[in-house]
């Protein structure tokens, strides 16, 4: 998997591409995420126009990035979600857990009408 970083439309829009299956490359993006938040940067749009193929893995690393923007009081929200990931997120339920859009402007667009919601509490987990 590679990914651009692009900041625009009030957001950071991560642009994955290839296949999104966890490991080395979902810790470091994942290293990339907390640094952005850190940096105050916590409205994430992730574009899977790109992606060929999501295992598990690659779904947990989504999961991980949202929460971990989520306890910074950002949200990562999905764009141009092809429909083999769309049906991953079908099955697995998880449609009801990502806030996804047709296109990265949108998306960028949702955090001005839709604030971000806070996380649970992780340590209730």
């Amino acid at each position: 998997m590679k990914y651009s970083i692009d900041e625009r439309y009030n957001a950071v829009v991560l642009k994955l591409k290839g296949n999104v299956m966890g490991g080395p490359d979902g810790a470091k993006l994942h290293d990339q995420l907390r640094d952005l938040r850190d940096q105050g940067k916590k409205n994430v749009v992730v574009d899977l126009s790109r992606v060929k193929f999501m295992n598990s893995s690659g779904l947990g690393m989504l999961i991980s990035g949202m929460t971990s923007m989520r306890n910074g009081g950002g949200d990562l929200r999905l764009a141009n979600v092809a429909d083999r990931i769309q049906s991953l997120l079908v099955i697995t339920k998880l449609i009801t857990v990502f806030k996804h859009y047709d296109s990265v402007e949108e998306a960028a667009e949702s955090f001005e009408k839709e604030p971000p919601q806070p996380a649970p509490d992780e340590e209730e987990a």
